[in-house]
């Protein structure tokens, strides 16, 4: 795997502000507190089937996806945004609202630092990140908005959400604002 030497803040920003919205709509555990009806009815089924597997196991990336809903603008426009549902996606919604500058970073991403660093625990498998993701990167504590697709997966990068903009929008954002939906 391989990582450009230095990240800009930008893109980190965006991801802290988009877990801080997903902790500040689920009180509880990923487990505890699924956003609908058929997540409910999944974990109680297999919590009452396997109950050491479920609360041993570590769930995988596409397990944790259950999105929270976010208000996002990009220089003031409204895109529609959500975050999953893993420790680091609710710790950056911990630190919601959050205004932040982006600058691009390596053609491929606009980047942000968020007020502090996320959690990196209990973190999903590692995925490559798409054009729209909403990821941070661990060692350097910022948040990516990759606007094309990102390199392969990298235990380093954490896929925390996705914003529906295009990568025109993406491309060319210098700011974003992130809160939680009401």
């Amino acid at each position: 795997m391989t990582f450009p030497l230095r990240r800009a803040p930008t893109a980190a920003a965006t991801a802290s502000a988009l877990l801080l919205a997903v902790t500040a709509c689920s009180e509880g555990s990923p487990e505890q507190a699924p956003l609908s009806a058929s997540a409910t009815s999944s974990a109680s089924a297999s919590a009452s089937e396997q109950p050491q597997t479920s609360a041993s196991a570590s769930p995988s990336g596409s397990d944790r996806s259950t999105p929270m809903d976010l208000r996002v603008t990009l220089d003031g426009q409204p895109v529609e945004a959500s975050l999953n549902d893993s420790p680091a996606a609710r710790d950056l919604a911990s630190l919601l609202p959050l205004t932040l500058g982006l600058e691009d970073f390596h053609g491929t991403e606009r980047i942000a630092d968020p007020p502090r660093k996320l959690t990196t625990e209990d973190a999903p498998e590692p995925e490559a990140p798409k054009t729209g993701d909403l990821t941070y990167y661990a060692p350097w504590g910022n948040l990516a908005i990759f606007y094309k697709d990102g390199p392969s997966a990298s235990s380093d990068l954490l896929v925390l959400g996705h914003i529906g903009a295009d990568a025109d929008q993406l491309s060319g954002a210098d700011r974003i604002t992130i809160e939680a939906a009401p």
